[in-house]
């Protein structure tokens, strides 16, 4: 189940911290749409990117209005000198369309700042990303900034990871899958966990990452515990490639939602 962060959206500590000022809040005038939620807390996050940065471009539904307004800030000449690196094919080609100049890790291997949407987000800024297949990419270009932003609307807030009953991706190498999956289902059994393999709903073909790979979407019905644990339990699979739980990795998280924009710095 969703859940609002009480310990940021109290009345004594005010939900809107500006990147350089004190606490301040802001309210939408009416109810907005979800992707309207999504543009106000994209916008929000390109406050932080100034002329002469490299960025981490990330991939989705919230991400993409990032992406699009930093093309416009550039075509307006209000940002200068940007490199971006995308997190994803769907990102190189929108990033290139609205006149962002791109680069990769191998010559920027450290990035100014990365800005990208989340599936879920906990109390303590961990992460479930992937469900849009991007992880691998997200996770490299995410793990190489000084600076993480995590755009969302309230919805992506949980109690703790998994508690949504939606997936928890894991990249997997093609070879042996079946063989892969059982093996990742099985070492989380005491979380009613249940694996399959992501396909394409028209063909049921299966679903193929940037990277050629297939993602293994997990189900669980009570909490992981550790996540720390469960990380290094999933890495350790041989067949394993990376899983979609971004721990300790988010710097900032703002959120949009019915009390308008909230900002927090971990």
């Amino acid at each position: 189940m969703a859940v609002a962060f009480p310990h940021f959206l109290t009345p004594e500590k005010p939900p809107m911290v500006s990147p350089s000022t004190s606490s301040q809040i802001e309210v939408p005038p009416v109810a907005l749409t979800q992707d309207e939620l999504k543009k106000i807390a994209a916008y929000k996050a390109v406050e932080y990117v100034e002329s002469g940065m490299v960025l981490g471009l990330g991939t989705g539904s919230t991400a993409k209005h990032a992406v699009a307004k930093i093309g416009e800030l550039l075509h307006q000449g209000k940002l200068k000198n940007i490199v971006g690196v995308p997190t994803s094919k769907m990102t190189h080609e929108q990033a290139l369309s609205v006149g962002i100049p791109l680069s990769d890790l191998d010559k920027h291997p450290v990035l100014d700042l990365a800005i990208d949407g989340a599936d879920e987000v906990d109390p303590h800024l961990n992460l479930v990303k992937g469900r849009g297949g991007s992880l691998l990419r997200e996770k490299m270009v995410e793990g190489a900034c000084k600076k993480f932003i995590v755009i969302v609307d309230e919805s992506k807030l949980v109690n703790h990871l998994g508690a949504t009953g939606m997936a928890m991706p894991v990249e997997i190498v093609p070879f042996c899958w079946k063989f892969t999956a059982e093996r990742l289902q099985g070492l989380f059994e005491h979380a009613g966990c249940v694996a399959k393999l992501r396909t394409l709903n028209q063909t049921g073909e299966p679903f193929v990452t940037d990277n050629g790979n297939y993602i293994v979407d997990l189900y669980f019905k009570s909490e992981l515990g550790d996540l720390n644990v469960a990380s290094d339990k999933i890495l350790r699979l041989a067949g394993v490639v990376e899983h979609g739980m971004f721990l300790g990795m988010a710097t900032t998280l703002i959120v949009a939602g019915e009390l308008g924009v909230c900002v927090r710095e971990k």
